[in-house]
């Protein structure tokens, strides 16, 4: 069993991104490689586009029990968009399945232009963590989408800076979800400060104080801290103690 789906803005592109099999075939720029995957870069018409291709599904049963990851992926992005949240358009998704095994999938989607990755911003000392306003702007908006995810019981699960990407406009949007999900409870206490405490490891390297104090009561909606906001910004800036 098989599917593949080409967004309709695409057709004009149907003759290399409208099959799985015209997908795999596709030449361009590796990005990254793993034993299960793989991301190209391809441009047509002057427009860039990111392939990633998965040929395994992990061993044993994982090819069997769960989503594989390539469709977590395209679902995650899914949800970001109907949850208006900023991210990457999705141009072609799908997957094949054998005996109910997953064989392979792919998902292309199209590049976010003049955009910089925060980690990388964050490397590189960009001049614009100087700004005030500037990082006042994007802190909002990521505390918005954030707060966002978690209101739906959703945690990304990779809420790194790579993720995140900043525009020459001063948008913010967040990308590359395959290992996001639901989760209730003490579950989801656990992963929403997994979320921040990834927000919060490149952030005390070049944010003041008084700004991740920001972001923290503008992703919380309030003015000041509770006593269990306390209790949880400790487990926060705690939570790779030990661990690396």
């Amino acid at each position: 069993m098989s599917g593949w789906n080409l967004a309709p803005d695409y057709t004009v592109l149907n003759a290399e991104f409208g099959s799985l099999e015209a997908v795999f075939a596709l030449q361009g720029r590796r990005l990254t490689r793993d034993p299960l995957s793989e991301v190209i870069l391809v441009e047509r018409e002057g427009v860039r586009y990111y392939v990633k291709r998965y040929w395994g599904g992990g061993k044993g049963l994982r090819r069997f029990i769960g989503r594989p990851r390539v469709k977590a992926e395209w679902q995650n992005l899914k949800n970001f968009a109907k949850w208006g949240i900023p991210t990457a358009s999705i141009v072609a998704y799908g997957l094949e399945r054998r005996l109910g095994a997953f064989v392979r999938g792919a998902l292309i989607t199209r590049e976010l232009e003049n955009t910089l990755d925060m980690a990388h911003m964050a490397t590189c000392r960009d001049p614009r963590f100087q700004d005030s306003r500037w990082v006042a702007l994007i802190s909002a908006q990521l505390a918005h989408a954030t707060r966002i995810l978690h209101d739906h019981h959703f945690a990304h699960n990779d809420l790194k800076w790579r993720n995140l990407l900043v525009n020459d406009r001063e948008e913010l949007f967040l990308i590359d979800c395959p290992t996001g999900a639901f989760w209730w409870g003490p579950l989801l206490s656990y992963r929403i400060v997994k979320d921040l405490a990834c927000l919060d490891k490149v952030a005390s390297k070049v944010l003041s104080r008084s700004q991740r104090l920001r972001f923290y009561l503008q992703y919380c909606r309030r003015e000041r801290l509770s006593i269990a906001d306390k209790r949880r910004v400790l487990q926060i800036v705690k939570f790779f103690e030990g661990r690396e």
